[in-house]
């Protein structure tokens, strides 16, 4: 459900133009979460509508209670809209309220007084250090029916992953000029159009180089690093097959996907007693208690060994 007049009084509506286009050049969000921003605020906007009985203005929005959010949580609850659905509506309706704020326009205090539901936060599961080199040894698949600079370059791919603790549209999104022989970092726009500096290993860069001289396309410097089987540019589902196909040859379970090699990443550096801080700044996040998580994963682990192997235990 999108905004429209039968769900928005047109003080609210020339608001949401405002704050919508903020957030895509002020804060450089991508259509697809503005659009996502967009459906979750129409949403809460129509059920207010026919909960108060009429298009709630900014004056209105101003005066709603807890009680009337409780309301609209307990009816996205009866549409069967799961924890994290409801969280992410919340959170685009708090969104439009901290601009309508910081901007003047009133506080809806009500949405900050609700809480949020709270989410299972499920661990990573990171591949073991063996099997996360493994993937990238393109032998494993020498058997396939696929040309060599193609496993040339899926291995590539994967190396950056684990190696360099990319996320995959980071890797896809490389340019040929990004990688040359030599390089021992390169500079990754991740999420938001943020850019960092991350490390590339000798052996991930001479993986990259093996792809490149094999290639039979042309790769023009400001053109994408990895191509697909026609030229173009490589999509990240045939990434998902490749490591598909790993799985099976290794005997990896379901969990084993090109993400979990960035997870991979992460656990190990920890476990090797890598510091918080800057695994948080190779990573890319933008907030430490993300890449705390890690810290969970590693004393699961830890755990596991002494529980298998104390005597006591």
């Amino acid at each position: 459900m999108t905004t429209s007049a039968l769900s928005t009084a047109p003080d609210v509506a020339a608001e949401i133009a405002r704050w919508l286009s903020y957030l895509g050049a002020e804060r450089r969000m991508s259509p697809k979460t503005l659009e996502a921003y967009r459906r979750d605020v129409g949403q809460f906007l129509a059920f207010l509508t026919e909960h108060l009985g009429a298009r709630p203005s900014l004056k209105q929005l101003a005066k709603l209670t807890p009680a009337d959010i409780r309301a609209f949580m307990a009816a996205r609850r009866a549409g069967g809209a799961g924890s994290r659905s409801l969280m992410r509506g919340l959170s685009g309706a708090r969104s439009f309220a901290r601009f309508l704020e910081r901007n003047g326009k009133g506080k809806v205090g009500a949405l900050a007084a609700v809480r949020t539901p709270k989410l299972p936060r499920g661990l990573p599961k990171p591949l073991t250090a063996g099997a996360a080199r493994q993937v990238t040894d393109a032998d494993l698949r020498a058997g396939e029916t696929r040309e060599t600079w193609v496993l040339a370059r899926d291995a590539a791919v994967l190396a950056l992953l684990y190696g360099s603790g990319l996320r995959i549209s980071e890797a896809l999104g490389l340019k040929r000029k990004d990688i040359e022989p030599g390089t021992d970092a390169i500079r990754v726009t991740g999420k938001g159009n943020k850019t960092r500096m991350v490390p590339v290993l000798p052996r991930v860069a001479e993986l990259v180089a093996d792809y490149v001289a094999l290639c039979p396309y042309e790769l023009p410097a400001d053109g994408p690093l990895f191509v697909g089987a026609r030229g173009g540019p490589l999509g990240p589902r045939i990434v998902q097959l490749a490591m598909a196909a790993l799985r099976g040859a290794l005997g990896l379970p379901d969990s084993a996907t090109p993400h979990a090699l960035r997870h991979s990443f992460a656990t190990h550096l920890l476990a090797r007693g890598g510091d918080l801080r800057a695994i948080q700044e190779l990573l890319g996040h933008a907030s430490l208690s993300t890449t705390q998580i890690y810290t969970a994963v590693d004393a699961e682990r830890l755990l596991e060994v002494y529980t298998s192997a104390h005597p006591r235990a």
